[in-house]
């Protein structure tokens, strides 16, 4: 019985490791899965909580009702804004300078092209010369959707001429668009429980409030509205402002530099003769009036002195005589 019990009494703690050793392991897998799972909800948990954190509780506030909690979360704009973190927003902006043979030909082609992508030109400014190509120039804005936008630069930047400048730039607006929609669902919520709160009023006046607080709950929704479809066009669209310029000019100092031998020569001998020829022809010209002044007043001085002379001697003939 001794022998048997002590037996037993050294086979138990073999035993009770075991367990304690399975106990440990079972509850660390425990511990991996749960760990694991909780992962991807405290992710979705700050994401949801950084979508409605931005200006969630103003519109409630100014309408002097609670905050909205699961209410709001369920409204239609609470999706549209948590859907503009998935992916950052950025606008996109480029300024390309291009000289080109002609002006016009280029700003057609670069209509046709920015066409074809999907995008359009929202504006032009043009001034042709038809006497002087090179002073012609003709300014494009043009809206190009975001995925074809390097496609489309590069395009413009080798069919159209020359480039002689490009400057990009790129602007992240992510967290500006999550704030708008987060204050467009908020708005949105707000208007909800003030409807409601309209159908419960007892009195005119609480009646007339509500419907104020309603009415300026509408105007901050609407601003908000414009606010939000201008940066989802942005966002859409890039910006590229091209301007074309006609060729280089070249004067006529230039085209001198240029010519040698006796042909060069001799034409720069009678281009010489015909400017000094042309300055005396001037300078007569320009005393020609004074000369015939001076030749009348010469005229009548000369007149009057021979009929002094005359009645001298007709004076003088009488005298002699006698």
């Amino acid at each position: 019985m001794n022998i048997a019990a002590r037996a037993r009494g050294i086979r138990r703690p073999p035993r009770t490791t075991a367990l304690i050793c399975a106990g440990l392991l079972s509850g660390a897998a425990l511990l991996l899965a749960g760990c694991s799972q909780a992962g991807p909800a405290g992710s979705q948990a700050s994401a949801r909580s950084v979508a409605a954190a931005p200006g969630a509780g103003a519109p409630h506030a100014a309408a002097g009702l609670p905050a909205a909690g699961p209410a709001s979360a369920s409204s239609p704009g609470r999706p549209a804004a948590r859907l503009a973190l998935a992916g950052p927003s950025i606008i996109f902006t480029a300024n390309l300078k291009i000289r080109t043979a002609n002006v016009t030909t280029a700003a057609s082609r670069a209509t046709g092209i920015v066409l074809q992508e999907g995008g359009y030109v929202s504006s032009e400014q043009a001034r042709i010369d038809p006497a002087d190509h090179a002073r012609s120039t003709v300014s494009l804005q043009l809206k190009i959707p975001v995925a074809a936008y390097d496609r489309t630069l590069a395009t413009l930047s080798a069919v159209l001429g020359t480039q002689t400048a490009l400057s990009q730039h790129a602007q992240d607006v992510t967290q500006q668009v999550a704030d708008v929609g987060s204050l467009v669902a908020s708005a949105q919520a707000a208007i909800t429980q003030l409807q409601a709160l309209l159908k419960r009023a007892g009195s005119v006046d609480a009646l007339l409030a509500v419907q104020d607080q309603i009415n300026t709950q509408e105007s901050s929704l609407e601003a908000l509205e414009a606010q939000q479809r201008a940066l989802a066009r942005q966002t859409s669209y890039a910006t590229v402002s091209v301007t074309l310029v006609g060729p280089p000019h070249h004067g006529p100092a230039a085209a001198s530099k240029r010519q040698h031998g006796f042909l060069a020569g001799l034409a720069a001998g009678w281009r010489g003769l015909r400017l000094a020829g042309s300055a005396v022809l001037t300078a007569v010209g320009a005393a020609l009036p004074f000369a015939v002044v001076a030749a009348a007043l010469a005229g009548a001085a000369y007149a009057g002195r021979r009929r002094l002379r005359r009645l001298l001697r007709r004076r003088s003939r009488p005298t002699t005589a006698g």
